[in-house]
């Protein structure tokens, strides 16, 4: 496990923008996982960036997100695909038909779960990036006593939701399902990138990375891929020793 920590946000930015382009570069035909939250929107902007400055073109990859709220309409403010648009898809030149979310408006949500796993078995994904929950969750992988190795519905925890309550207008309006890749389906990735800021994520990172690996804590189970590659800032890093 490659573990890199940052003066600056600015700094882990640029450093996981690059990994992605120096993937695209290397193979145009790339298949990149994809994450939402605070955090990876520093680093969509630097890709969008690099190729607004001509540096790198995303015509022949395609992508995969790691998960999708159960009953927001894409053009809902926060439902991912709104997020994905957003921040990096309408800025570069990736066809539409070349990036994939789970689709949580599917009347048949199983069937959505089995469809999105079959894509997924038919690419396999080169770098996959990753947030982590404060109670370590990756995706919606929630903390259990068993994880779903493929695509599945999640009830979220209510800490989940608490902690996402922020980017709506209320509590009630925060979703209590979602569809999410399976830490499986994670797993089989090529390399990894973890991405983690803040001090209140402190904690859960030093779990994660040097704790037992345990479903109880689902980003604990990084721990058995070969390539990961974890980056943080200061504060994120500081019970690493």
């Amino acid at each position: 496990m490659n573990i890199q920590i940052f003066d600056s946000q600015l700094e882990l930015d640029a450093y996981a923008a690059n990994l992605f382009i120096d993937t695209v570069r290397s193979k145009p035909k790339a298949v990149l996982g994809l994450a939402t939250g605070s955090t990876p929107i520093g680093i969509y902007a630097k890709m969008v960036e690099k190729y607004r400055n001509g540096e790198v073109s995303f015509a022949e990859v395609t992508t995969f997100n790691l998960d999708e709220y159960v009953g927001l309409i894409p053009y809902n403010d926060q439902s991912y695909a709104y997020y994905m648009n957003k921040h990096l898809f309408d800025h570069i030149d990736i066809p539409d038909t070349q990036t994939f979310l789970p689709n949580g408006m599917a009347e048949d949500l199983e069937a959505e779960c089995v469809r999105y796993d079959q894509m997924l078995l038919e690419r396999q994904i080169d770098v996959q990036l990753l947030g982590i929950g404060h109670n370590g969750h990756i995706g919606f992988n929630e903390p259990d006593h068993a994880l779903s190795g493929g695509t599945h519905v999640v009830r979220l925890k209510e800490a989940t939701r608490e902690a996402n309550a922020r980017f709506f207008a209320a509590m009630d309006e925060v979703p209590e399902y979602a569809l999410t890749m399976g830490v499986g389906s994670i797993l089989k990735a090529n390399s990894i990138i973890l991405a983690v800021r803040g001090a209140d994520k402190a904690d859960i990172v030093k779990q994660a990375l040097t704790g037992p690996i345990t479903t109880e804590v689902p980003a604990s189970l990084l721990q058995t891929h070969p390539r990961v590659t974890v980056l943080l800032d200061r504060e994120a890093g500081r019970m690493l020793g």
